[in-house]
């Protein structure tokens, strides 16, 4: 099983970026894929997630109404649409997936990870 994150860089304050995790190795449909961050200094901490056979998600406060998750079935992706993005924002995105059909927010709770891709907002 393999998660493969891409599409982090740098960006300006109030711009945009959509990041990638393409899973591989075994059928997703029935997972919880979660996203992750971990800023400079801090803790890993959540994002958000999607229930792969639903489609719904839920989100951290903090990026709530400015991240969007989605998945694509016949690529086997899921997407992080990260728009009106803070220097705060700034951190390593990794994604995660889930091998029960309940959403969880903590980081142990995931049973695969990608590798992870930086992203750096600038003020």
């Amino acid at each position: 099983v393999q998660l493969q994150a891409s599409g982090g860089g740098l960006v300006q304050a109030g711009g945009y970026l959509r990041l990638s995790c393409a899973v591989s190795g075994r059928t997703f449909s029935t997972y919880i894929m979660g996203w992750f961050r971990q800023p400079p200094g801090k803790e890993r901490e959540f994002v958000g997630a999607i229930k792969w056979s639903s489609g719904s998600t839920i989100y951290a406060d903090s990026v709530k109404g400015r991240f969007t998750i989605s998945r694509d079935d016949a690529k086997n992706t899921v997407y992080l649409q990260m728009d009106s993005l803070k220097p705060e924002d700034t951190a390593v995105y990794y994604c995660a997936a889930r091998i029960r059909a309940t959403v969880s927010i903590i980081s142990t709770d995931y049973n695969y990870w990608g590798q992870g891709t930086q992203v750096t907002v600038s003020s």
